[in-house]
């Protein structure tokens, strides 16, 4: 698994790191205003649906009876589940992605604020999701070739398939709106352009790997195939149960297009700083684990499943709980100077810290979650994430309006409360740091509802050294943060800084608080192969 891990996450770091070259490129070229963030809302929705499928409930249900059928029947059987599988899924997307393209335009009106006083944005975000959508179908039998892939013990590959998401929303920033002219609505069609044919290279870069573990199959309609209806069976619970954090960032975004212009781009930018270490970390740990986990369950090895939980669960802290401290401790230093270059302003860097704030406080049960979830599917049990997942999703949306609504007594003026809530919620910026707060602690209830009902199951021991591990963990964080708030005290702000001070001084906090916490860790006794041994 730890091999598996560095494979996946090294992959993912090449994808990452592009992403954050993407975002930099898209912000400094078309800045933070109603045109981006109409690009930001077509791009999240079916990039949601994405994850819902890549990350989420396909891939949690696919790998359990994929492994099962891998371990336990011929490769005839294999390839036929595969061949069934891939043409049910993508004949169900061609219907859903068909279905979003007529009816772009209620979309639209869904996800936009004042579309009827503003036809221009309306028709901007129409044409944008026409792009986007058909990236849903492209992309989600990209993540079956993947889950396929990664059941055979093979992470690299589809670890690296994001980077050509990457590169070509690039390309489409830096190339292709420039030759499109005009007005910054018409250049930022480029964005749309870009993701579509993304989605397409996406899954043809998949198919030569295919062929090498002899999967490459065409594609057959099998709702009635025994595979696909188990497959089905576990899929339809876990709508829920694995992609809680997701629908939670849907429904943020329909909020937050009653918000001030820019709120979607601070957003989705605050979530790019958090797709590092869960996309390194987090989402790779829960991919190598899965299966993993299956395997062990179905060959009854109790006592293996319980040890490989437990090796997640203290590698996820490991990463998890620094990332989180130094987020919150270096988000306006990170984002000034990753960020704030022509088009973004000063105070962009402020609104996007506001954002990262709120849902870095959550990293810690954001990783763990992915750690914690596979637990329950490889066992095949979806009906408890279910319940956690709704209970999650409907306190995400309590605390949405209730911080909301503290938010809107503290921050807004008397003055502008007079013209009305909607129009307040339109004209005061900063209240999107609501958003943020209330998906970190609903992702902090599914955890703990999780963690309750799973020492209910008993399938988890845990291994001894925790209270010193944990304490380990803790004084290295406190040396951290203690370098850190020393370092930052005697720094002048990032926002008004040039920018080879801003690289300068960021590469010094970020250097010295990792060496202060793994000088800590060694300091204390702690060594790599404590991971091995678990």
């Amino acid at each position: 698994m730890l091999r598996g891990l560095l494979s996946f996450s090294s992959m993912t770091m090449i994808s990452r790191v592009l992403g954050l070259v993407r975002d930099q490129v898209i912000t400094t070229t078309f800045g933070t205003n109603a045109v981006t963030d109409a690009f930001w809302v077509a791009f999240r929705v079916p990039n949601f649906l994405r994850r819902l499928f890549a990350e989420g409930s396909f891939a949690t249900a696919f790998v359990p009876v994929f492994t099962e059928v891998k371990e336990t029947r011929p490769h005839a059987e294999l390839r036929e589940l595969m061949s069934r599988v891939a043409g049910t899924l993508g004949g169900v997307l061609m219907v859903v992605t068909a279905l979003a393209l007529i009816f772009a335009p209620q979309l639209a009106s869904l996800f936009s604020s004042g579309v009827d006083t503003d036809p221009v944005k309306h028709g901007l975000l129409v044409d944008l999701f026409r792009l986007t959508f058909p990236f849903l179908l492209f992309v989600s039998l990209t993540a079956l070739a993947g889950g396929a892939l990664n059941s055979f013990q093979k992470f690299a590959m589809p670890a690296l398939t994001p980077v050509i998401l990457n590169l070509c929303m690039i390309a489409g920033a830096l190339w292709l709106a420039p030759q499109l002219g005009g007005t910054p609505e018409k250049q930022i069609l480029a964005l749309g352009w870009a993701v579509l044919a993304a989605g397409l290279l996406q899954l043809l870069f998949q198919l030569p790997s295919l062929k090498g573990i002899n999967l490459l199959t065409l594609p057959r309609w099998g709702w009635r195939h025994p595979g696909v209806r188990k497959v089905l069976t576990l899929m339809v619970p876990t709508l829920f149960g694995s992609s809680v954090a997701q629908i939670n960032l849907l429904l943020d975004t329909v909020i937050a297009a009653q918000l001030t212009d820019g709120s979607q781009s601070w957003l989705s930018l605050a979530d790019r700083f958090l797709e590092l270490p869960l996309g390194v970390f987090g989402v790779a740990l829960g991919t190598v684990i899965l299966p993993a986990l299956a395997r062990h369950h179905v060959s009854t090895d109790k006592t293996g499943f319980s040890n490989a939980l437990d090796w997640g669960l203290r590698t996820t802290l490991l990463i998890a709980v620094p990332a989180m401290l130094g987020l919150v401790l270096l988000a306006e230093p990170l984002i000034a100077t990753l960020f704030q270059y022509r088009q973004f302003t000063a105070f962009d860097t402020r609104m996007t810290a506001l954002s990262v704030y709120g849902l870095a406080a959550g990293l810690p049960a954001f990783a763990l979650l992915k750690v914690v979830l596979p637990a329950f599917y490889a066992r095949q049990d979806t009906r408890t994430p279910v319940r956690a997942g709704i209970a999650a999703l409907v306190a995400n949306m309590v605390f949405n309006f209730a911080l909301l609504a503290v938010l809107y007594h503290v921050m807004v003026p008397d003055a502008l409360k007079a013209q009305g809530v909607m129009v307040a919620l339109g004209k005061q910026p900063g209240l999107h740091l609501a958003l943020g707060i209330a998906s970190a602690l609903s992702s902090y209830l599914n955890l703990g509802l999780l963690w309750y009902w799973l020492g209910k199951t008993d399938v988890y021991q845990r291994k001894p050294g925790w209270a010193g591990y944990v304490t380990r963990l803790l004084l290295a964080c406190a040396a951290m943060v203690g370098v850190l708030l020393a370092l930052l005290y005697g720094m002048p702000g990032f926002t008004g800084m040039d920018k080879w001070h801003r690289i300068g001084n960021l590469a010094l906090l970020v250097g010295a608080g990792g060496l202060t916490y793994v000088v800590a860790l060694v300091a204390m006794g702690f060594r790599p192969r404590h991971l091995r041994e678990h």
